[in-house]
């Protein structure tokens, strides 16, 4: 019998999973387009700040939207496409680079600042900078005594 090891993010994984395919139309039984996909992201939290990193290789930040609403923080847009053949009719041996549409969706903890979200892209990285809300920060309290 072996052990499997505690991972306390698997609960977060597999909603994320199940909130994009609902999104992508697999939860209603509709299957996913091939030029459908999703992109590799990273959350952190830095001081009182959340992090998000996103990365798009590839696509313009012309192509990115992002939008905060109801405590989702939504991530989508597309990447133009390549025609399948190049000039002089040669074909792809290998294609791993997608193109297509892109979609993501992650529930935002209540203590975040969504109206002072910051998003930057650079060098195919979208990070976008979530301040925690004033209210929100922990406080140090003094102690009296007597």
């Amino acid at each position: 019998m072996t052990m499997q090891r505690w991972d306390p993010f698997a609960d977060f994984r597999r909603a994320d999973d199940i909130l994009n395919r609902f999104f992508s139309g697999a939860a209603r039984g509709v299957a996913p387009s091939a030029e459908r996909w999703d992109f590799p992201m990273d959350v952190l939290q830095d001081g009182d700040d959340l992090i998000v990193r996103a990365s798009l290789p590839g696509v313009s930040p012309d192509e990115i939207g992002v939008t905060i609403e109801d405590g989702l923080l939504t991530i989508e847009g597309a990447s133009a496409s390549e025609s399948e053949r190049r000039e002089g009719g040669g074909e792809y041996l290998l294609r791993e680079r997608r193109s297509g549409r892109f979609h993501r969706v992650l529930r935002l903890p209540g203590s975040v600042d969504a109206d002072k979200a910051s998003p930057v892209c650079e060098n195919g990285v979208l990070t976008i900078t979530l301040p925690k809300r004033e209210a929100k920060k922990a406080r140090r309290l003094e102690i009296k005594t007597g």
